[in-house]
């Protein structure tokens, strides 16, 4: 009898095991009922590349032009990630970018003028940045004034601290060789496949964990065959980046050798492993969501609604400040155009391009490094055309115009179907 119950359970079992074609199918309907994720960013990423691979294949898809994509792009994308916490809540930070300004005008300031070492000077600039985030989030949390007044008026205010700290508009050198380093300089490439081969078999591990506790819990789990094609997936991919990243792209490599991983790629994945983590493991990212989904609802769930705000904007404008530190060692200065300019609004964008919403209760940190990569493609590839400005600015509004609509249409649609 034992045997038959066993036999039995294991054709239950069996039969309740998803198949890569039942994925497949699940997330075709998932896209069908207006949950696209991180479809359409991808498309467009993918139909980029392959559109000024086309008109430029010797510069675009050069070795040297793809690292200058990460670099292009790492401090937007930083900042971006930040302002996913503050979105997925329904608000907004319009402040986000002059906020990184003024923080690396702390660095600055505190590396050069008060003469300190580098760590204390990123510390400080991070901390700036908590009390930035905090006194806006318990503006708008506590006293209740509208997130667009109180960060539209701290991006005036912002640009104003920043001309103060800078005498008016000093340039500041930044000459610490730890800070140049991160946006300047390379792993080797033993690191860089070092970094490869951890990221990859940390992927697998958790993808088989995930799946294992589903299991224990006698949820539906992703099937073996799916978890090997995604950690395939990644290991092609990341491994084809990693070895246009380790070839030579110094022009006169008997002079100066340039190869490598950007040190800013490790930074950029440590803090999406870590914020991910965040948002999907523990109870404050748990609260974000419920917060950004229905912060009433929430509120009688027991929820602190308003501490969970001000963490939001605390974590955005932290992120601001590291976006910050980045730009300045790009730039290897910091003046009063830093965090200016489209810093903002390619920010904002790259969160939405992404796929996290700005109705509140969607989005991952992922969306920021994906949208991240098609704002610094589009000006990337634009540069590389020889378009002017005016045509960047054209197309980038365009994409952000089609993301934003994309997340409506997806909205309306999720609503019909009774997903919302």
């Amino acid at each position: 009898m034992s045997k038959l119950v066993q036999d039995d359970e294991a054709v239950v079992a069996a039969a309740q095991a998803p198949s890569i074609g039942h994925s497949a199918r699940a997330y075709g309907e998932r896209v069908r009922g207006g949950d696209m994720g991180a479809l359409p960013a991808v498309v467009g990423l993918v139909v980029l590349c392959t559109a000024f691979a086309v008109a430029r294949p010797t510069s675009f898809l050069s070795a040297i032009n793809f690292a200058n994509l990460f670099t292009q792009g790492a401090a937007v994308t930083l900042i971006a990630m930040g302002l996913v916490f503050v979105l997925l809540l329904g608000e907004i930070d319009l402040s986000a970018g002059f906020a990184s300004g003024v923080c690396a005008a702390v660095l600055a300031v505190t590396l050069t003028d008060l003469g300190q070492p580098w760590y204390v000077a990123v510390v400080t600039a991070i901390l700036a940045g908590s009390v930035i985030g905090l006194v806006l989030g318990s503006l708008v949390a506590k006293v209740g004034i509208p997130s667009f007044v109180v960060t539209l008026a701290a991006f005036l205010a912002f640009q104003g601290l920043v001309l103060i700290m800078l005498d008016e508009g000093t340039n500041i050198s930044i000459n610490d060789p730890v800070i140049v380093a991160v946006a300047t300089k390379n792993m080797t490439p033993a690191l860089g496949w070092a970094l490869y081969a951890g990221s990859v078999l940390i992927y697998a591990g958790v993808q088989l964990m995930r799946a294992r506790r589903r299991r224990g819990r006698g949820l539906v789990a992703d099937p073996l065959s799916l978890i090997a094609a995604r950690v395939v997936t990644l290991a092609v991919l990341a491994g084809l980046a990693v070895y246009v990243l380790n070839l030579e792209r110094s022009r006169n490599p008997l002079t100066i050798s340039l190869t490598g991983v950007p040190i800013v790629v490790p930074v950029i994945l440590v803090l999406l492993v870590v914020w991910t983590f965040v948002l999907r493991r523990t109870p404050f990212g748990r609260h974000v969501y419920a917060v950004g989904g229905n912060a009433e609802a929430a509120r009688r769930a027991g929820i602190d609604v308003d501490r969970i705000k001000i963490l939001a904007f605390v974590v955005c404008s932290s992120m601001a400040a590291v976006g910050g530190i980045v730009a300045a060692s790009r730039a290897n200065s910091v003046d009063p155009n830093t965090g200016g300019s489209t810093v903002l609004l390619y920010a904002v964008g790259a969160a939405v391009i992404g796929g996290t919403s700005l109705f509140g209760g969607k989005g991952r940190v992922l969306d920021a490094v994906l949208g991240g990569a098609v704002v610094a493609v589009i000006e990337n590839g634009m540069g590389l055309m020889q378009y002017g400005a005016s045509v960047k600015y054209l197309v980038t509004g365009s994409v952000l115009l089609l993301a934003a609509g994309v997340d409506a249409l997806a909205r309306r649609r999720a609503a019909a179907a009774g997903l919302r």
